[in-house]
């Protein structure tokens, strides 16, 4: 593998150093990816297609609905690893979610457009909330690929119940 994967460049949050980088065939050894999205969402998806795929290259995978755009952070065997340390299953009923392709001219200029808006996005979630009353922070908005998608992280003081007496 060339050195994307075996960099030791920590740039995103939550790299993961490919100690396997040098071991014959572990680059070949899954079709799974590890792919990481705004800060620290990750997903392992499935590169059915047998796209060439390196560690930083820029994918378009598949989302509940349409597609997200995300980077590539792991190949190889140690994907596998990583799956197992948090408990992604696969197999009948557990479908796995797929890499589409890399990511477009155009899909990099949505996302980037969707970026851009998250921060006011959130501010005025924030006002939203204030104005009704919410006893809620909004931690983040992440557009999903599509900019019609929007994901809000929030935290509430106290726990909820959603029990029906």
């Amino acid at each position: 593998m060339g050195k994307k994967g075996c960099s030791k460049i920590q740039n995103n949050k939550l790299n993961t150093y490919d100690w396997l980088c040098d071991v014959p065939d572990a680059a070949n050894a899954t079709d799974y990816v590890e792919v990481q999205f705004k800060n620290t969402r990750k997903g392992y998806y499935l590169n059915s297609s047998k796209i060439p795929l390196e560690k930083g290259d820029l994918v378009a995978v598949e989302a509940s609905p349409g597609h997200d755009i995300g980077t590539v952070t792991l190949t190889g065997k140690l994907v596998l690893l990583q799956m197992k340390k948090n408990n992604v299953r696969t197999g009948e009923g557990n479908e796995p979610k797929k890499v589409y392709r890399k990511a477009k001219p155009t899909d990099i200029e949505k996302y980037e457009e969707a970026k851009a808006k998250e921060h006011a996005t959130m501010i005025r979630s924030r006002q939203i909330a204030a104005d009704l009353g919410l006893n809620m922070k909004i931690g983040d908005v992440e557009y999903q690929g599509v900019t019609a998608i929007r994901r809000s992280f929030i935290t509430l003081p106290t726990s909820v119940s959603t029990s029906a007496s």
